[in-house]
């Protein structure tokens, strides 16, 4: 049984073909395909030429400065923003929760924790239909949303009338005199009547 390959598997399997790690079969397979393909063909032995060519050169030594220079050229490697924000001990207690590992351990633990809790009902493949869950947090923002908003509307509400009334307060006692009789209306002196009254 001969495996069938393609330009694109001689492509993917060229690498291992050159440097004659390839099982028999498969080996044969891509001989054959070589045999019947040209373009494929020029590919390998551009690639055997190529291998060849590097084996025959001989290994450069680098100058001994060169890791000097190197290192004084390098930039200084900045602080992590966690190092920075929480100091170098307790940024490096920090640092690696932040890493998105462990975030996204956290988050899959949280997950099934929350799946796996008695009450709750299981998930199913269309609860995580991506166009569900994005309406569903876009829904849960809005919501979020114009929560916020009626409360600062009632709490400004709640400030106007609370600023009204202070102002009535304020106004009120200095309005009516001590006597509790309204401003210009005197009490007739001596027990006298009123004009017009008939007692």
């Amino acid at each position: 049984m001969s495996l069938a390959i393609n330009c694109s598997d001689i492509e993917i399997l060229l690498a291992e073909y050159v440097d004659g790690t390839l099982h028999a079969g498969t080996k044969a397979a891509v001989e054959s395909h070589l045999g019947s393909c040209a373009g494929c063909r020029e590919l390998a032995e551009d690639a055997s030429r190529a291998v060849a060519f590097i084996a025959r050169t001989a290994p450069v030594e680098a100058p001994p400065e060169l890791l000097t220079r190197i290192l004084f050229h390098a930039p200084a490697v900045k602080p992590t923003l966690t190092r920075r924000l929480f100091g170098r001990v307790l940024g490096r207690w920090i640092e690696p929760l932040l890493q998105p590992r462990m975030a996204m351990g956290m988050g899959v633990a949280t997950l099934s924790f929350f799946m796996l809790r008695p009450g709750v009902r299981q998930l199913t493949p269309s609860d995580l239909d991506p166009v569900k869950v994005w309406t569903a947090a876009e829904n849960r923002a809005n919501r979020v949303w114009e929560r916020g908003v009626k409360s600062y509307e009632n709490l400004r509400l709640v400030y106007d009338i609370e600023t009204r009334l202070s102002r009535w307060r304020e106004e009120t006692p200095a309005a009516a005199p001590e006597g509790g009789q309204e401003p210009g209306s005197e009490a007739p002196a001596g027990g006298a009547q009123e004009p017009g009254s008939n007692k």
